[in-house]
C-alpha cells in the first residue's frame, strides 16, 4: 500500500485550493441566540444535552442513583489527526524519512519514551496510560466514528453520516445523565461544531450536547423576569405563561409535578453561571493551565464536571492537527505541529495534576486523541498525511491503572503490533467507568433495539 494514496494526495490538493475551510465548517444558521425569551423558555423545560429534565429526575430516581456519585469524562479532541511517531509512539531508529525530527525522552515509567516536547507528561508518567495502537480504519476526516466510539458510525458523503448511531457522550446523557441535576449532561466546547462535535444521532434531540460558548448566556434572566419574584412560585409560573404568549415557542409548559419544579431549579439555581465563572479561580491556577484556547476549555472542563457534567468535550480549533505540510493551513511537523506540542503537554499535565489535588482524579476519565493518525513517511512538502491503520492516544484517571505504554505498532509506526484497541473498546471502556450497563439499548426512529456497544466492544483490559 503506498504511504500516499491518490484519496490522500487529493486531499492536499483540496487543503492547498482551500486552505482549510470544509464542508464540515459551521453555518450561521447552525448558531442559537441566546438571552432570548424564546430560549430562556426552552432552556428551563428542555433538555440540556440530555434526558428533558423531568425525565432525567425520574430516570436516576428509579435507578437508584446517587448524587454524590460523579462519575465523568473529559475527551480533548485533536481536531485534525494528531501524528503517533511525533507524540506518543517516537521510533527514534526508523529510517530518516519515517522518525521524527523531534527528539525522544525517557519517562517516570522506565522503557516508556516520548517527544523531546512531552517533557511534562513524562514527569507524571505514571498516572498515564499511552494507548499506541488505536485502529482507526472505520475512521474518516470527522469525529464521527471515534467520538461515536463505533465503526458503524462513519462519515458517508451522502447526508447520511453516522447512520444514526450516536456519540459517547450523547448515550452518557441518555443513560447516566447529569451528576447534578442542576447542570446539563453533556458538553461540548468547541467553535466549529459540525467538524469537531458527534452528536445524538437518531437518538434524539433531547440528548444533543450544549453548545458551551452558549451555555452561560442561557440562564440570564430576560427582560419581564424580575429576580426579586423569582421566589414566588405562582408569580413564576404567570411569568412563563405570559413570556409563552409573547413567543413563537411552539409547546406548551409541562404539568407541574415535583420533577418539573426541579426544571425550575435548575434554571434558577445559578449552578451553570458559576461554573462558568473562570475568573474566580486563582491567577497561579489559570496560569497553569495556560492562556492558549485548549489550555483555557480545560480549565472550564474541570469547573464543568465539578460542578456536576457527566460528559465534557473539548477541542482547541477545527482541524489544527492535521499537519499535512508547510504549503497548507496547519503547517507541516515542524512549522505546525511542534509549535502545539507544549501546549498539549500543559494542558494534560495541568488537568491531571489539578483534578488529583482536588481528589477527582479518580472519578474523572480523561481522553486525548483524534480521528486517526499520520503516515509514517514524511512527504516532500515536510508534512505527514492521514493513516488510517493506527494512531496514538493518551488516558488519565477514572480509576483505571496506569504507568503503562499499552499496545504497539511496527518499526514504522504505520501497522498496529500488539494489542489493537478498536473503537467499541474505547466506548466499552467509557462505558465501565460511567457505571453504564454496556448490554443497554437505545431506539431507533424505527423502534429497533439498538445496542450501544457495537462490534463486540470490549472494556481495555489493560487498564483493569
Amino acid at each position: 500500500m503506498s504511504l500516499e494514496n491518490k484519496t490522500q494526495r487529493q486531499h492536499r490538493e483540496i487543503h492547498q485550493a482551500n486552505n482549510a475551510l470544509a464542508a464540515f465548517q459551521p453555518t450561521a444558521s447552525d448558531l442559537i441566540r441566546v438571552g432570548s425569551r424564546r430560549w430562556f423558555l426552552q432552556t428551563g423545560l428542555a433538555g440540556l444535552g440530555g434526558l428533558t429534565l423531568p425525565g432525567l429526575f425520574q430516570r436516576r430516581a428509579a435507578a437508584g442513583q446517587s448524587t454524590n456519585d460523579k462519575k465523568a469524562v473529559i475527551l480533548f479532541w485533536l481536531s485534525g489527526g494528531p501524528s503517533q511517531i511525533d507524540m506518543w509512539d517516537p521510533k527514534p531508529y526508523a529510517p530518516r524519512e519515517i522518525r521524527s525530527p523531534f527528539g525522544t525522552i525517557e519517562t517516570k515509567v522506565p522503557g516508556v519514551q516520548l517527544t523531546e516536547h512531552f517533557p511534562l507528561q513524562a514527569s507524571i508518567a505514571d498516572k498515564l496510560s499511552f494507548i499506541r495502537s488505536v485502529d482507526c480504519r472505520a475512521s474518516n476526516h470527522t469525529p464521527i466514528t471515534m467520538q461515536a466510539g463505533n465503526p458503524l458510525a462513519r462519515r458517508t458523503n451522502d447526508g447520511k453520516d453516522g447512520a444514526g448511531y450516536p456519540s459517547m457522550g450523547s448515550i452518557a446523557a441518555k443513560f447516566r445523565g447529569a451528576n447534578d441535576p442542576d447542570m446539563p449532561a453533556f458538553v461540548g466546547l468547541a467553535k466549529s461544531w459540525k467538524s469537531d462535535v458527534w452528536g445524538a444521532g437518531h437518538m434524539g434531540t433531547d440528548f444533543e450536547p450544549v453548545k458551551g460558548h452558549e451555555l452561560a448566556g442561557k440562564f440570564a434572566m430576560p427582560e419581564g423576569v424580575k429576580v426579586a419574584r423569582l421566589e414566588d412560585r405562582n408569580a413564576l409560573r404567570r411569568e412563563f405563561d405570559r413570556l409563552r404568549r409573547d413567543t413563537d415557542l411552539q409547546q406548551t409548559l409541562q404539568r407541574q409535578d415535583g420533577y418539573t419544579q426541579q426544571a425550575f431549579d435548575m434554571v434558577l439555581s445559578g449552578k451553570v453561571q458559576r461554573a462558568f465563572a473562570v475568573d474566580q479561580e486563582s491567577a497561579e491556577t489559570r496560569e497553569s493551565y495556560g492562556k492558549e484556547s485548549i489550555g483555557q476549555k480545560a480549565l472550564l472542563a474541570r469547573r464543568l464536571v465539578e460542578a456536576g457534567v457527566t460528559f465534557v468535550l473539548v477541542s482547541g480549533a477545527w482541524g489544527y492537527f492535521d499537519h499535512h505540510g508547510d504549503s497548507v493551513r496547519w503547517g507541516g511537523i515542524e512549522k505546525g505541529l511542534k509549535p502545539l506540542l507544549p501546549r498539549v503537554d500543559r494542558t494534560l499535565y495541568a488537568l491531571v495534576t489539578d483534578l488529583e489535588q482536588r481528589g477527582l482524579l479518580d472519578d474523572t476519565l480523561v481522553l486525548m486523541l483524534g480521528e486517526f493518525g499520520r503516515s509514517p513517511r514524511i512527504n516532500a512538502d515536510l508534512g505527514r498525511d492521514h493513516w488510517t491503520p493506527t494512531m496514538s492516544m493518551a488516558v488519565a484517571g477514572g480509576g483505571f491503572r496506569h504507568g503503562q505504554a499499552i499496545g504497539g505498532t511496527d518499526s514504522t509506526g504505520g501497522e498496529i503490533k500488539s494489542t489493537p484497541v478498536r473503537p467499541q473498546d474505547l466506548a466499552a471502556t467509557v462505558f465501565k467507568h460511567l457505571e453504564i450497563d454496556c448490554r443497554e439499548h437505545w431506539l431507533s426512529p424505527q423502534g429497533r433495539p439498538t445496542p450501544i456497544v457495537n462490534e463486540g466492544g470490549k472494556a481495555i483490559a489493560a487498564l483493569g
